[in-house]
Formats: structure tokens, sequence, C-alpha cells
């Protein structure tokens, strides 16, 4: 256990043995996606330090780039900010026999832009009535949309943030953005409350994690989509290597000789 993850958590062999079953189901899930052409989006959202990334990393290690596909789009441009709001967004949105994860997404209108003074009043308004269509639109169209808030605790939350500042290979996880979002817990608490009460709808709930736990975090949030998306087996034939083919035979070792390689440290 890390020196900086605290007693009472799930054990690291524990979570792995369970990881290792969900992401076999994953795989599993990622032949049906891909043979029957479904088109899924997955949207994470919840406070900074609330485990989004490791839990979208725990997804998507085993399967296929090609088919889990990660966004996390940085800051609009210029150009962007004079679209209309969604547009960035959908132009994300997945082709048929993808999963599209959202590593935060239009929700920032109804959180940091909101918080944060990005936004005017009036925008924020508006997106939070407009919201329930376009996902209805989305969802009516054909795309499965599944909403996961990760809630993190206020300690937790401190805890995290003070190993990052100690951590070299995590302070690039913190931002002057993050530290003001973590002096204004109670404004976030209450763009979270009115996010929540406004586009938790019948077409597109949202579905909440508790997230101190980043190991049960993670399982209950692989375990959740396993659910929500339904699912078979593909039977596949039985893959067997064919022989190498000798027409052509040369020493191909021997015409590496003289390349530059790397020194071998390790």
């Amino acid at each position: 256990m890390a020196k900086d993850e605290p007693d009472g958590r799930m054990k690291r062999k524990a979570y792995e043995k369970e990881l290792a079953k969900l992401q076999v189901e994953l795989c599993h899930l990622q032949d049906y996606v891909k043979a029957n052409k479904l088109r899924v989006i997955v949207l994470f959202e919840g406070r900074d330090a609330a485990g989004k990334g490791g839990t979208i990393k725990a997804i998507t290690e085993k399967v296929s780039p090609r088919v889990f596909r990660t966004v996390a789009l940085p800051a609009p441009s210029d150009r962007e900010k004079t679209q209309l709001f969604f547009q960035r967004y959908m132009q994300q949105f997945p082709a048929g026999g993808e999963i599209v994860i959202f590593d935060r997404s239009w929700y920032n209108r109804a959180g940091v832009e909101y918080v944060m003074g990005f936004c005017t009043p009036a925008e924020h308004e508006r997106f939070l009535t407009l919201c329930p269509q376009m996902e209805k639109y989305v969802i009516d169209g054909g795309i499965m949309l599944i909403k996961i808030w990760l809630e993190v605790g206020m300690d937790e939350q401190e805890r995290r943030f003070k190993a990052r500042i100690d951590d070299p290979v995590r302070q690039w996880k913190l931002s002057p953005m993050d530290l003001e979002s973590f002096r204004r817990w109670y404004d976030y608490s209450r763009a979270r409350d009115l996010m929540l009460k406004k586009t938790n709808t019948k077409d597109a709930p949202w579905c909440v994690v508790r997230s101190d736990d980043k190991r049960k975090a993670r399982l209950n949030c692989i375990a959740h989509i396993l659910g929500a998306i339904p699912y078979k087996r593909i039977k596949k034939d039985k893959v067997k290597l064919p022989k190498r083919a000798g027409k052509g035979r040369y020493n191909d070792q021997a015409s590496l000789k003289g390349m530059n390689f790397v020194a071998e440290r390790y």
C-alpha cells in the first residue's frame, strides 16, 4: 500500500484480482460493440482529484484504443469560443463500433465555467435548460449515454492534493485552477447540486459513485458500465499461428550491423 494511502481501503491484491475479471468482460464488451456497430458515450465528471483519470485508465488498460477512445479536451480556442457550445463535443461523438469516454465533458459549463466565471449566468441557465434536450436528441439518435459523477469527500481530496504536491510524477496534475477549486469547495458543491437537479433525467440519469476508496470506485464504475450495456460474448474461431514462409530467407539480423542501437543500460 502506498505511503500516502489511508488504512482501511481495499487491498491491492484483492483489487487486482477483481479488476482482472472485469477487464476480461470489457474485452468481451468490446467485441460485441464492434460486431454490432454500437455507439456508446461514457462521461466522467467530478471534482478535481475525484479519480476520473485513474478510473478511465483502469477501463482502457486492456482494450483497443480503436474501440475505447478517450477524449479530454483542452480549454476552447478562440475559434471554438465562437461556435455553438456543444459543437466541439459533438465532433468527438462515436461512430459505429466505438465507445467514447469523456474525461470531463460539456458539463464543464455547469461546473468550472460557472463557478470560475468563464460563462455568464445567462449562458449557465441556458445550458441547464438545453442540456437535457440535447441528450435526449443524442439518445433518440441511437447513441447510448452513460453519465457518472465521482464523489470525493473533502478530507480525501485534501489528502490527494497534498500527495500530488510532494510527488514529482504527479505534480503536473496540480494547476492554479485545481488550487482555486480546492478553495471554493462549497461553490462547487452548490454548482453540483444544481447540475444534478436539472440534468438528472429519465433518458439520461446521473449515476453517483463514491470515490474516497479509489480502488472500489474503479471496480464499481466498470461493473456499472458492463451492466448498462447489454452484450453477449462473441464466439470466435480458435486462433492458430501459421508457419513462417521460408521463401526469400536471409540473415535479417546481419543486415542491421552498423545501425545505431540504443545503449542497453538495463
